[in-house]
This record gives structure tokens, C-alpha cells and sequence, in this order.
């Protein structure tokens, strides 16, 4: 009978302590940074919007979407409020 295989051991293993995230980093240097580098874009934002399947084919890209948009709100702006 073959000698029987050895079972793995989980805690052999040193774990290294948690990192205090307020703890000071000395080795980290911005003193080449730039402030401000990516506002610009930042700023710019993204807004996502998920089109039904069904209006693929009337609205393939963003500008086609963005289009009816704009004709819809000239529409509503034209149209007076009723209380």
C-alpha cells in the first residue's frame, strides 16, 4: 500500500501586517506632479445611457440620439405648460 500523500498545510505562511492608510508615505515624491493635469477633461463628464434594443436601428450613434434630443427639447420649450 503507497504511503499516503501529505496533506497541504494553509498557515504555513507569514502574513505581512495591514498597511496603516493614514500612516505617512515617505517614499512617495510629487514634487514633479502637475497640478491640475486632467481637470479639463474631468470636467467634461460622461454620462451614459442605455438605449433599448428596439431604437438601434433609428439611433446608431450618440450624435442621431443627441439630435432628437435637442428637436424634442425645442418642441417642449415651444409648447406652453397647462397647470
Amino acid at each position: 500500500m503507497p504511503a499516503p500523500l501529505p496533506q497541504p498545510r494553509f498557515d504555513n505562511m507569514k502574513k505581512s501586517p495591514e498597511p496603516n492608510p493614514l500612516a505617512e508615505r515617505p517614499n512617495l515624491d510629487f514634487s514633479k506632479g502637475v497640478r491640475g493635469k486632467h481637470r479639463d477633461r474631468m470636467q467634461e463628464g460622461t454620462n451614459i445611457v442605455l438605449l433599448a434594443p428596439e431604437l438601434m436601428d433609428t439611433f446608431p450613434d450618440s450624435d442621431s440620439v443627441n439630435e432628437a434630443l435637442r428637436s424634442l427639447k425645442k418642441i417642449a420649450q415651444r409648447t406652453p405648460r397647462r397647470a
